[in-house]
């Protein structure tokens, strides 16, 4: 029997095989690597403003993603982030006629957030850009609608009314509109100048309204006390008297008045009989005997009163 002899250069080639582990320990190391490597390329993260929805094989899985890590699995499903923070979204300048024809621009802003995030994302393509479709067309259309006093006064109707328009369509996009605000009201200057002469002459009604009030209450005054001083001749006289006294304490200059005729006869009935024969024929014999002897008749009160008037007035310097 014949042995074989490996000849001397493969001996050491040879060793080495002999001793090294074999091929197929290698596989299982490979295999996990792969899945670990699989399984990293399925792993996302969501922030906490955002919603995930995740489709798989084309549908969208009824469990939307929440903040946090999640899971998918690789080269199958896919995911896409919907923001769910309030988005404020300015609606570009619209130009329209009121329903009493007046030619105006408004601009207006909206406030709105994503309440269905899957709607948000199967329901329409750029849902940022129908809503700002759908404001654009609200405010041309709540223009023609409204007169000019409601877009400039009463806006808070309009905003209500701009919301409800905005809000109906977008609710089946999953949106919830927030707030809308009508921001600035551009007129045209024409407008304006006769707005300023409108408001002017309303500002001069009431300033008239408010002097013919006063004057007519005056007037009333004035014919309350007219009415009282005609049924008292007397005070109508005192008040003549203080009237000229005053004027002529204030200005140092001469008056000259007409003396009225029934204030010598005021004087004359005011003032007492001085003699027995001042006193009439037909007088009684016990008025004559009080007079004769020198007994004083009692002034009116009246003329004593202007006595004690004239007395308390400065005298009036002439010139």
């Amino acid at each position: 029997m014949r042995r074989f002899v490996t000849p001397a250069p493969l001996r050491p080639v040879l060793a080495l095989r002999r001793k090294g582990p074999p091929m197929g320990s290698y596989i299982p190391l490979a295999i996990v690597a792969v899945l670990v490597a699989w399984l990293v390329t399925g792993v996302r993260v969501v922030n906490q403003v955002e919603r995930g929805i995740v489709f798989r094989f084309g549908k969208t899985l009824p469990k939307v993603r929440q903040p946090g890590l999640t899971l998918l699995v690789p080269l199958i499903d896919q995911m896409k982030k919907i923001n769910v923070q309030i988005v404020t979204m300015p609606v570009p300048t619209q130009e329209g006629i009121t329903r009493d024809n007046v030619s105006v621009r408004v601009d207006a802003v909206v406030y709105f957030r994503v309440e269905d995030p899957i709607k948000a994302a199967i329901e329409v393509q750029n849902y940022l850009f129908a809503v700002e479709q759908v404001a654009q067309t609200s405010l041309r259309s709540i223009i023609g609608k409204s007169e000019l006093d409601d877009l400039l006064s009463n806006r808070e109707e309009l905003h209500r009314g701009l919301e409800l328009m905005i809000d109906s369509p977008a609710l089946g996009w999953g949106i919830h509109i927030d707030r809308v605000e009508i921001k600035d009201v551009q007129l045209p200057e024409a407008m304006k100048r006769s707005m300023s002469r409108q408001a002017e002459a309303e500002r001069e009604r009431r300033a008239r309204v408010i002097t013919a009030d006063g004057e007519f209450q005056a007037a009333r005054k004035l014919a309350d006390a007219s009415a009282i001083m005609s049924e008292t001749p007397g005070a109508l006289q005192l008040r003549l008297l203080q009237t000229v006294v005053e004027v002529a304490a204030e200005k140092n200059s001469t008056l000259v008045m007409p003396f009225p005729v029934e204030l010598l006869r005021f004087f004359d009935r005011a003032t007492p009989a001085s003699t027995p024969a001042s006193a009439p024929a037909s007088a009684p014999a016990s008025a004559s005997a009080e007079t004769a002897a020198g007994t004083p008749t009692p002034e009116p009160p009246l003329a004593d009163g202007l006595r004690q008037l004239l007395r308390t007035q400065e005298p009036v310097e002439r010139d």
